[in-house]
């Protein structure tokens, strides 16, 4: 099957298109419009997105103004270059619906959805905040799908949160390019993730804000990546996911879950197959257990790099949970190298197991895993060990053990959005991003991170995107970065 384009080099929408974008006509959407004598202009508005989606063409911009619009917005035409929906000004147009998601995307290519806050009417009861799968070149089951699939799908600097039933975001079903950049997400719902990654190719997570308010112990990862329906669409397998330059803090869960986790339904094939995780912050402020930070199931080629993790989880297994379970073939092929792991408080995992290593890796569960060059400190105390794993501390030759001088993050205020601000202040997505990066991710003056990279193996930029140079710092941070001017717009400062 021939498949659509890719997005960009850096996993946006290239600089051309969104120039074309710019120079096409503007149309308005407002709480008081008129889908029925409304024509679309800044005097004469209509009323809602789904019907504004259905009026313009390629390129165009669809201005929806503050007010909280209720209802499903569908997003089913395809476009070439895309048309972008944007909130203006920005997180004022709130949508939300009482049956289900309030976005769904199904028959859809090339749409931007920008700077909304999206989020479940209270009371409701059907599932999904967002959702985004493939009914377009759906699988037909006796010649696969056919070209083209919803893809293009970008998903920016929105607020997505509360979810009363499920998921926030579920991208599923064939779905193929999206690109989930620079949101704040929290509050999922149930044994369910802020982004469930499911049976898709090319989804790149970043940028993005994700955390928790309060205890839902029955809550799953922030993000899965899996295969739950094997051959059922164009799909086996997801492969080319991103995850990168993202901020997770404030853990409240189920104890058996992650912030990120790939693979979890026991699958023959590899559910996740290729995949990088790389230049993520993950704090560790809260005080609800979980299993550890990170969790590979059944996957295969997984590169896990330049991430931060720090403070006192709590955690099973403070790095990472490699397993196999139900019919998965071992995990293979795992990379985790320049990585800072830190629990300046010294348990490391120890809150629940005795002995426990940095990792859960039964035996016979991970067919292959290097672990290179990364930073680990427990406080002072030694780091933990556990030579029934298949994967432990011992396994890594050129390890620095050391404290790599970041700041405390007990005191971190969970950063969500009261209608005109942040939490901490802030009034933008970005400005929160940065604030977390700058306050709790950044080692101090002589840390024995900076400048202990391999460039060879170091991600070539940092979570704010800067450059890192040919003596790169060890973990998410770039201390002596050079700073870039992205295409999407984000300016690093």
């Amino acid at each position: 099957m021939t498949r659509a384009p890719r997005l960009g080099r850096w996993g946006v929408v290239p600089a051309a298109v969104l120039a074309a974008a710019v120079q096409a006509a503007d149309f308005h959407v407002a709480i008081d419009g008129s889908n029925a004598s409304g024509d679309g202009s800044p005097g004469n508005p209509w009323a809602t997105i789904d019907f504004a989606i259905d009026q313009v063409a390629s390129g165009d911009r669809i201005l929806v103004g503050p007010g909280t619009y209720n209802g499903r917005s569908r997003l089913d035409r395809e476009f070439d270059p895309p048309v972008t929906i944007l909130a203006e000004p920005r997180y004022r147009a709130r949508l939300q619906h009482d049956g289900g998601a309030a976005i769904v995307v199904f028959t859809g290519r090339n749409i931007i959805v920008e700077g909304f806050e999206i989020t479940h009417a209270p009371g409701n009861t059907g599932a999904l905040v967002v959702q985004v799968q493939d009914l377009l070149g759906a699988f037909n089951g006796s010649n696969g799908g056919t070209d083209p699939v919803v893809s293009g799908i970008v998903f920016r600097d929105n607020i997505i949160h509360t979810s009363t039933n499920n998921d926030l975001l579920k991208i599923n079903n064939g779905v193929e390019d999206v690109l989930v950049q620079g949101n704040l997400f929290y509050d999922q719902s149930g044994s369910d993730e802020h982004i469930d990654i499911n049976s898709v190719i090319g989804v790149t997570v970043e940028d993005n804000v994700f955390f928790n308010t309060s205890a839902r112990p029955d809550t799953s990862s922030f993000i899965v990546v899996k295969d739950s329906n094997g051959t059922s669409d164009t799909v086996q397998g997801v492969q080319d996911v991103t995850i990168r330059r993202n901020v997770f803090l404030n853990w409240n869960g189920s104890g058996g879950q992650s912030f990120v986790r790939f693979g979890e339904d026991g699958t023959a094939f590899y559910e996740t197959d290729g995949a990088v995780l790389e230049n993520n912050l993950m704090l560790g402020n809260s005080s609800d257990l979980m299993r550890s930070s990170l969790t590979v199931q059944g996957s295969n080629e997984i590169l896990v790099r330049n991430n931060t993790v720090v403070g006192d989880l709590p955690s099973r297994s403070f790095a990472g949970r490699l397993i196999a379970g139900g019919a998965n073939m071992p995990n293979a092929n795992l990379v985790l190298t320049q990585n800072v792991w830190s629990d300046p408080t010294g348990t490391m995992g120890a809150e629940a197991f005795t002995g426990v290593d940095l990792f859960d890796a039964p035996a016979g569960q991970t067919a292959s895993a290097l672990l290179e060059a990364n930073l680990y400190f427990n406080g002072g105390n030694a780091i933990p060990s556990d030579t029934d794993q298949a994967l432990r501390f011992a396994d890594d030759a050129s390890p620095v053990v050391a404290d790599p001088l970041l700041p405390d993050n007990t005191a971190l205020i969970p950063p969500t959005w009261n209608g005109t601000q942040f939490a901490d202040g802030s009034t933008s997505i970005r400005e929160v991003f940065q604030r977390l990066v700058a306050d709790y991710g950044t080692p101090a003056a002589g840390s024995p991170a900076i400048d202990a990279g391999d460039p060879l193996l170091s991600s070539p930029e940092d979570i704010l995107g800067r450059l890192r140079g040919d003596a790169p710092d060890l973990g998410a941070v770039e201390t002596n970065g050079i700073d870039l001017l992205f295409a999407d717009g984000f300016e690093n400062q």
